[in-house]
């Protein structure tokens, strides 16, 4: 993946960066020791004394594994692994192993239906520990690659417009949530079906890449966009007013307009159309994700319609 093009797709991968668990024991001594282990190990160990503190914790932070003992008050492992189960809006699937001391084949298919993926009896030894969560990690290595292919666009290498509905719902009720502006920059290249036609569909592609990595690197580090439908692209702008998402839009447009596209055909000339909105603030009415998208596209007509190669604003 091109790193400027892909620089804002989803979480950082676990394998580079530390591992993070989440340890949960009631027993001081036994978290101790766990955690002493697991830090050994190049573990980032987080840790909580009861269940409810550990849901408190997993929504509010990202976590790769959860290790949990069963038996603990007042809310033992396995309600705790239904309870994490029933979090909808986990960035990333959660690895769960169980601690525990019962021997009982029942028990063991207990934890497994409460949606443990993996269980070690107690004392955990500690080659058998470390070798679990190698496992658990291989495990999710190929759930992160299973991920990515899936929100990722295959000819640009970057968010594709199945993660755009996914995610832009989540960042207007982050937005709404704390009271912060967000806007959003619907882009459009102009006059592309002539590209298509003159110079055949593999320079279109090189093209699109070319924009791409062009407006990559315009981004701020919480800024990311995706590709929306054949050459058009929607920029999610958080905490950024409208007169700011304008300025960010004018900064595309002068980089997609100020240097010649390299392709196989040649250098090209290419420019770019921009419709931008933000969020509206009205709580007795809250605007959702279509009819946000919708004001940025109507600013885009707007561009369109008075020639191209420039940009508009929703209700300017």
């Amino acid at each position: 993946m091109n790193a400027a093009a892909g620089q804002h797709l989803g979480e950082p991968d676990a394998g580079s960066a530390p591992w993070r668990v989440l340890l949960v024991e009631d027993e001081p001594t036994q978290l101790r020791m766990v955690e002493r282990r697991l830090t050994k190990a190049g573990y980032l160990v987080d840790t909580a004394t009861d269940g409810q503190s550990a849901l408190s914790k997993l929504r509010s932070g990202r976590f790769h594994i959860l290790i949990t003992d069963w038996d603990m008050q007042p809310m033992d492992g396995a309600t705790l692994c239904r309870r994490v189960r029933e979090i909808t809006n986990l960035d990333s699937y959660l690895y769960i192993i169980m601690l525990t001391g019962h021997n009982e084949v029942a028990d063991v298919v207990a934890g497994f239906e409460a949606g443990a993926d993996d269980y070690l009896r107690k004392p955990a030894d500690d080659a058998e520990l470390l070798a679990r969560l190698k496992a658990g990690r291989r495990i999710l290595e190929l759930e992160q690659q299973v991920q990515r292919l899936s929100i990722t666009d295959p000819l640009i290498e970057i968010y594709n417009r199945r993660h755009l509905i996914v995610q832009l719902p989540r960042e207007i009720d982050r937005a709404r949530r704390y009271q912060r502006p967000l806007s959003v920059i619907l882009a459009d290249l102009d006059d592309f079906k002539r590209i298509n036609d003159e110079h055949g569909h593999q320079v279109g592609d090189q093209v699109l890449r070319g924009f791409a990595q062009r407006a990559a690197t315009s981004l701020r580090q919480c800024d990311w966009f995706a590709r929306y439908g054949g050459e058009e692209f929607v920029f999610v702008l958080p905490d950024t007013v409208l007169f700011g998402a304008a300025e960010a839009a004018e900064k595309l447009r002068a980089e997609c307009e100020g240097a010649l596209f390299e392709t196989s055909a040649g250098s090209l000339r290419v420019t770019a159309s921009f419709g931008v909105a933000e969020l509206t603030s009205d709580q007795a009415y809250p605007e959702g994700t279509d009819g946000f998208l919708r004001r940025a596209d109507l600013a885009l007509y707007k561009a369109k319609r008075d020639g191209r190669n420039c940009v508009r604003s929703s209700g300017a």
